[in-house]
């Protein structure tokens, strides 16, 4: 039973060794010129000294939201693309339905404008 799962971990254990040995090469043969911009903290785009209830941008968090949104639209295509042929018509009208709904909100958040970056 066991015999079964050496591949997989023949797999991970390439997968491993292909990640160490890219980020010890990197480390190895990349370039080392710190200063002091590259050494502090960075997130979201902000500088982290200064005030600390500084206000954010609606427009990030639309962005997660509808990116959210159309990767689980496409978590949904993959099983339906894979299973297509047995699922028949009712599948298909289903999917249909499903991608037109997306597609209505698609249409009402660019109209809305909250895919413009300004």
């Amino acid at each position: 039973m066991l015999e079964n799962y050496f591949p997989i971990l023949i797999l991970f254990a390439a997968a491993l060794a292909i990640g160490v040995g890219a980020m010890g090469v990197s480390y190895l043969v990349g370039p080392k010129h710190p200063y002091q911009e590259k050494l502090d903290q960075y997130e979201c785009g902000f500088s982290p000294l200064g005030r600390i209830r500084m206000r954010f941008d609606v427009r990030f968090y639309l962005i997660a939201i509808i990116f959210i949104v159309f990767d689980i639209e496409s978590a949904f295509l993959f099983p339906w693309a894979v299973a297509f042929d047995s699922i028949g018509l009712i599948g298909f009208v289903e999917m249909m339905l499903f991608l037109l709904v997306l597609l209505v909100g698609y249409v009402y958040v660019w109209k809305k404008g909250a895919l413009e970056w300004e």
